[in-house]
């Protein structure tokens, strides 16, 4: 269950009780000039290919946001920690020695210019690619480590060996970590071992909880994956990463005011009507509220100035792919498209599913040209297995419905029944809690390890109630791109 914190608050302060002395300084001051050369450096640097240089690729610092020239170079002042490029369509994604991607360099303070080259490799087409989206491994000790190590990470490259996945790459978004940030070495050698590149994004358990302020939050993550934000491109699709934990000892989710001016910068460079996939950990919106018939929004579990970002986006054809509530769901919020997706860990690594019925897994996305689709991957079960059925009257399910969780619902999707092989029609979509949740964790001894996570109510729950004869109960799924998934009892 997601807790409850205590959020910002708010306080008027009157002019009166603002009276600040006035201060004499004996030092002569900088003037604006040493004042700039005191707290910024000027890098340059040249992207290449082959050692020939490579125009028109965005660089940036997380503000200043230029393309290189026609030699390849790019030059300016920054104050930042970082300067990353937006890795080019048609070029392969640098890795670290860790297997994560190298598409930054740490800029040394310490002096007042510095030269930071980028060499690129051309890579096959990738007009057509594919990406793997973990969300929330969150591993807090070495219990869990070892199921991620040993359950997640053989799935996926089992995955990657039978299925025919072009131009590969993977994401971790947020929550790497469950505090323990001790830990993040082991998530690097386990990302390693699937031979794919993996970026990743801050999740408010991926901070030092320890810090009152959201600047210093970041440090351990920076250090083991580069910025906080940035952008690069394969084929025909920007993607673009966020930072949208704001920390000050609890969080919210919120995208600063930097973060939204770089993010208008870099979509200038970047075709109207094209494919921006945003990755956040935290979802700028869930229809959490709704489905508790909460009076007001959950400011922990969605970005609280998300129509900021809706009106960057709106020239483009946006999706938003977020983790965090360790849930499913699939909308449609303001122009943009909201993918909540089910978390590695399933219910913090207590049993086989997240807390609303998902299995515990991680999601495939498959793009070609403008067509994009993604389909959920349960971990250890085979891509077929898209819904989960309970018989009337069994083991879980103790009504006389019968009962299907569709985790990877939406609008576009086809539920239907069938009684004794004939069809009866429909299901009928509800809000409820997956029966297989209420028993694992519904109590207040359960589950074992983590007594706090419960059953939470979904949207892809769906009901019929048949006949006392019937022999045989059928459930038959439509996704919305035709693909038919069946499940029996």
């Amino acid at each position: 269950m997601i807790k409850r914190r205590a959020f910002l608050k708010t306080a008027a302060f009157s002019s009166a009780a603002l009276v600040l002395p006035q201060v004499t300084f004996s030092e002569p001051q900088l003037d604006q000039a040493d004042l700039l050369s005191s707290l910024y450096i000027r890098i340059n640097g040249v992207v290449s290919v082959n050692g020939k240089p490579l125009k028109d690729v965005v660089v940036s610092d997380g503000e200043t946001v230029v393309a290189t020239d026609d030699e390849g170079k790019y030059e300016f002042i920054t104050k930042n920690r970082f300067v990353f490029i937006s890795i080019p369509s048609g070029y392969k994604i640098p890795q670290n020695d860790t297997g994560t991607a190298l598409f930054y360099r740490e800029i040394d303070k310490r002096k007042k210019m510095a030269f930071y080259p980028f060499e690129l490799e051309k890579s096959v087409d990738d007009t057509e690619h594919s990406f793997i989206l973990f969300a929330d491994p969150q591993t807090e000790d070495e219990e869990d480590m070892q199921k991620f190590h040993n359950e997640t990470i053989p799935d996926l490259q089992k995955l990657l060996k039978d299925e025919n996945l072009k131009n590969v790459f993977g994401l971790s978004d947020g929550d790497i970590m469950y505090d323990q940030l001790e830990l993040y070495p082991k998530y690097e050698e386990a990302v390693k071992k699937t031979g794919i590149p993996f970026f990743q994004v801050l999740g408010n358990h991926d901070v030092i909880e320890t810090t009152q302020t959201d600047e210093q939050s970041v440090t351990t993550f920076e250090n083991h994956f580069g910025p906080t934000y940035f952008s690069f491109n394969r084929g025909r699709v920007h993607y673009v990463v966020l930072d949208d934990i704001f920390w000050f000892g609890e969080y919210i989710g919120y995208v600063n005011q930097k973060m939204l001016d770089w993010l208008k910068r870099d979509l200038a460079f970047v075709e109207e009507g094209r494919s921006v996939i945003i990755f956040t950990h935290i979802p700028p919106h869930t229809t959490y509220s709704k489905r508790y018939e909460l009076d007001q929004e959950v400011n922990a579990i969605r970005v609280v100035n998300k129509e900021l970002l809706y009106d960057l986006l709106k020239p483009y054809k946006s999706i938003f792919v977020c983790g965090h509530t360790h849930e499913s769901q699939y909308i449609v919020d303001g122009d943009s498209e909201v993918h909540v997706c089910g978390a590695v860990c399933g219910g913090w690594w207590t049993g086989p599913i997240c807390y609303d019925g998902t299995p515990n897994g991680y999601s495939i996305y498959k793009i070609n040209g403008d067509k994009i689709s993604w389909q959920y991957k349960s971990t250890g079960l085979p891509l077929s297995h898209q819904l989960r059925i309970y018989k009337p009257n069994s083991e879980h399910n103790t009504t006389d419905e019968l009962i299907a969780n569709v985790w990877g619902y939406d609008k576009h999707w086809k539920v239907e029944w069938y009684e004794d092989g004939v069809l009866k029609g429909e299901m009928e979509n509800r809000i409820g809690f997956d029966p297989f949740s209420v028993t694992l964790h519904d109590g207040d001894d359960k589950p074992a390890k983590r007594t706090w996570v419960n059953p939470v109510k979904n949207d892809h729950m769906f009901y019929a109630k048949p006949s006392k004869s019937a022999m045989k109960l059928s459930v038959k799924v439509t996704d919305r791109w035709g693909r038919v998934f069946v499940e029996n009892v």
